[in-house]
């Protein structure tokens, strides 16, 4: 029981971390002599502010920077959550808080990358149109099915002595 509680909070942390990356650095978009993240374009030499990211044009972006920093809330909400549930649970009862906690820490992740998927190329600005995903992309989409598979260990994990 000890192991399987250490790596489901490994696996928790672990999560967290990959959230935090993504939504943290600036490596969405990669091009050229720049990258650009969810609030910020940068160069070589300095980082600016996205153009037109406060326009009703941007408002696909400001849906993914609320749903990044959602995910990345819950996460770490879930986490003391479950920490608080393995000393208050009684014996035979599921995690079932924390784990809809971090199904939807796992929903936010999903609807933020998708949304950046679809839309990454109508709230950038022209120069910006060539270029590859960037790793905080990739991590983004990797923190999904992590946080989903979390969420659904604690669904079916129960306390024991």
């Amino acid at each position: 029981m000890l192991i399987i509680l250490a790596f489901i909070i490994l696996f928790h942390i672990t999560s967290a971390i990959l959230l935090f990356i993504a939504t943290i650095r600036n490596v969405w978009w990669v091009s050229k002599g720049y990258t650009l993240d969810l609030w910020y374009y940068c160069n070589s030499t300095n980082c600016y502010d996205i153009p037109n990211s406060a326009t009703d044009k941007a408002a696909y972006l400001q849906i993914i920077q609320a749903t990044m920093i959602l995910a990345t809330i819950l996460c770490c909400v879930g986490f003391f959550v479950f920490i608080l549930q393995l000393f208050r649970l009684k014996q035979g009862e599921r995690f079932v808080f924390t784990a809809i906690i971090q199904l939807l820490s796992a929903f936010c992740v999903m609807t933020g990358a998708s949304i950046y998927t679809a839309e990454h190329l109508n709230f950038q600005d022209e120069s910006f149109k060539e270029g590859d995903y960037g790793y905080s992309f990739v991590v983004a989409w990797v923190a999904f099915p992590m946080t989903l598979l979390s969420g659904f260990m604690y669904l079916v994990l129960r306390k024991r002595k």
